[in-house]
């Protein structure tokens, strides 16, 4: 259901918290962190006092640049610190899960036993890890947080700086991959909203800069593209290097470029001992059903999963597999 469909829910939630924690996801994206910075200046100007919980040693660059940025300018805790800014009443403590409802993709699973008054605002697809003492506000439809985010902060008439609005448009584009995925007429409109609220396009492409050599290090995954039925495309990485969650995600964005290509799988290692799926698809392929055999999940049109103490070349027939038995 909407946001604004569940407004008075949220705002409700919100009137009677004290202390109010925000929370997304591990391995920060632009949509995870731009989300979360729009709804802390939803928070500001409602005169509550709130913390962004980051417990991420790495950021991706673009989030890296935001976090530089606003240095001094967010409240920003690690999960470890949170004890010292709980309200003593239990109940005045409000925690908000932002672009994930899954409780073992959190910054810390220990922060949801803290607080027992949860809210989750997602975009993606519920699961058996779904936090379910919560209330849940999920829009499968839209096409990022942000963009949830972005409808929130035009019906409170939220005055937002010109940068928080650039930051909130980065997130629908890094979710969208430039309006080319899971974009709909209130995708454009929350794009215009911001750039009425200073939201500069330029800044956004400054955000979503990449480095030379990490560019360079994922283009060896183009090279051996194998491709199902002539519509899905499929690559693996060799098992040397280790690669980040988002750069396997964007090289299955680049997948869904090529002609007659619809869906598109990317494994790598994402850890010493971790294997990760990056899966796209343009709608008619849907990906969470077929992770969720795998033990990931997501929606129609992306997802990703992980493997502990495997290889690549297991994790490939796993998939395969699963590619196999459900075009039978």
């Amino acid at each position: 259901m909407g946001i604004i469909a569940e407004r008075k829910k949220l705002t409700r939630k919100i009137r009677y918290a004290k202390t109010i924690f925000l929370m997304a996801h591990k391995d920060l994206d632009l949509d995870a962190l731009g989300s979360s910075i729009g709804m802390y200046m939803i928070l500001k100007r409602r005169h509550k006092k709130c913390y962004l919980i980051i417990d991420d040693k790495n950021h991706e660059l673009g989030v890296e640049k935001v976090l530089r940025e606003l240095e001094g300018c967010i409240d920003i805790i690690k999960s470890e610190e949170i004890d010292a800014y709980l309200a003593p009443r239990d109940r005045k403590n409000l925690l908000i899960v932002l672009d994930t409802n899954k409780e073992d993709l959190v910054q810390n699973k220990e922060v949801l036993s803290k607080i027992e008054n949860k809210v989750i605002i997602d975009h993606h697809e519920t699961g058996p890890t779904t936090i379910k003492d919560a209330l849940l506000i999920i829009d499968t439809n839209s096409s990022s947080v942000c963009e949830m985010i972005t409808q929130l902060i035009e019906y409170y008439d939220v005055d937002i700086e010109s940068y928080y609005a650039t930051i909130l448009l980065a997130g629908i584009v890094l979710d969208t991959n430039n309006f080319t995925l899971k974009t709909k007429p209130e995708t454009y409109y929350s794009a215009y909203y911001l750039a009425s609220l200073g939201g500069s396009a330029k800044k956004v492409q400054y955000l979503l800069k990449q480095e030379l050599a990490e560019y360079t290090e994922r283009q060896k995954l183009l090279a051996n593209i194998e491709t199902i039925d002539g519509k899905i495309a499929f690559t693996k990485a060799t098992p040397y290097t280790i690669y980040r969650r988002e750069d396997l995600a964007k090289i299955a964005d680049t997948l869904l470029f090529f002609n007659n290509i619809e869906a598109s799988f990317v494994i790598g290692k994402i850890g010493k001992d971790t294997i990760g799926i990056s899966a796209r698809s343009l709608g008619n392929y849907d990906i969470s059903e077929i992770l969720e055999k795998l033990g990931g999940g997501g929606d129609n049109y992306n997802g990703a999963c992980q493997f502990e103490k495997t290889t690549i070349s297991k994790v490939e027939q796993e998939l395969k597999k699963c590619l196999k038995d459900r075009g039978e």
